[in-house]
């Protein structure tokens, strides 16, 4: 089977998300941590590449972890492309065509894991799941430079809005022509980069569905300290932007953030934060500090779906357990 998103024009591609939304019980499950997950597994991605050394090295991890997210309950699983960039390739010795194969892969590995999966479940017969979405990853510009500015949104006076679409185009063509139900914008720190996206997607001519998630560090603006209300502006422009939200925030953020982007857009709301712990971007490690557990995590999910967040999920650190979680409070309790 193949992609579940395809739309022909804009007014089939409009609202796509949103009816798989209600088909799932009027809020959808997104996958967990990946890379958490990974490095469980035993892989080792203390690399610039992050996750996306495994689509060069051990592919059949990267399987196993969808896997394991579909069978917890996820209705999206979302790609291990987020740091997997060509120039990050390139850096690495590989070809432009390698580099784009590569990017492919993470689409396919995702799709094969999704329709091994739901072939098993379909013999079951009687079952909760819903047959799952893939969404590719594209991580911000910020993620490619590994230096911790996609939690800043310093990108420096030489980035301007022509230097991130040239960065973004190529990856974003492949990733389409893979065949991915959904585009995932991740950690965008600043309305120059979300403005970037936004024209990007109107010049491509892009017929997916997208949605663009910002990360926050204070719980009130984006990274780079501009307002969440000038962020949205740019993008509630777009028809081709059906979800905008926040990932890799800590959770205690999300809740206040949900309410507030709720009052300036229409559009689907997607939250998936991180288990509440630090990442040290400079140090490639997390911080000790107050985690919240899988039990917590889910009370407070709750309360970001009756706030209006219909796509709901966890960044880092979290695991299939947290999304198990997520799949019998959220779709069973409704």
């Amino acid at each position: 089977m193949g992609v579940l998103f395809e739309a022909k024009n804009e007014e089939q591609r409009v609202g796509m998300l949103e009816n798989y939304i209600e088909k799932a019980g009027g809020c959808a499950i997104i996958d967990g941590g990946f890379a958490t997950q990974l490095e469980i597994h035993g892989a080792d991605i203390n690399d610039p590449l992050w996750s996306a050394l495994c689509l060069i090295n051990s592919p059949h991890l990267i399987s196993k972890v969808h896997l394991e997210y579909l069978e917890a309950g996820a209705d999206i699983i979302v790609t291990s492309s987020y740091q997997a960039t060509l120039p990050g390739f390139i850096s690495r010795g590989l070809s432009l065509e390698q580099g784009e194969k590569l990017l492919e892969k993470s689409v396919k590995l995702a799709r094969d894991a999704r329709d091994v999966f739901w072939k098993t479940v379909e013999k079951i017969g009687d079952h909760s799941y819903n047959r799952a979405l893939v969404a590719a990853s594209i991580g911000s510009y910020g993620a490619y430079l590994a230096d911790g500015s996609e939690y800043s949104g310093c990108y420096g006076d030489n980035v301007d809005l022509e230097k991130l679409k040239d960065f973004h185009r190529r990856r974003l063509q492949v990733l389409v022509e893979a065949g991915p139900d959904i585009l995932a914008f991740e950690t965008i720190p600043n309305k120059l980069e979300a403005q970037a996206i936004a024209e990007l997607l109107e010049e491509e001519n892009v017929q997916i569905p997208s949605w663009i998630c910002f990360s926050s560090v204070d719980g009130v603006n984006a990274p780079s300290g501009e307002s969440f209300d000038d962020c949205l502006k740019v993008l509630n422009k777009s028809k081709r932007i059906e979800g905008v939200g926040i990932n890799c925030a800590p959770p205690q953020f999300v809740h206040s953030l949900v309410q507030k982007f709720k009052e300036l857009t229409g559009k689907v709301i997607v939250v998936y934060p991180n288990s509440g712990e630090t990442w040290d971007g400079i140090q490639k490690r997390w911080l000790p500090s107050k985690c919240f557990n899988d039990d917590k995590f889910k009370v407070l999910a709750t309360r970001w779906r009756d706030s209006g967040a219909k796509l709901i999920g966890g960044c880092c650190r979290t695991t299939p357990s947290t999304v198990r979680g997520l799949s019998k409070v959220l779709k069973h309790s409704s």
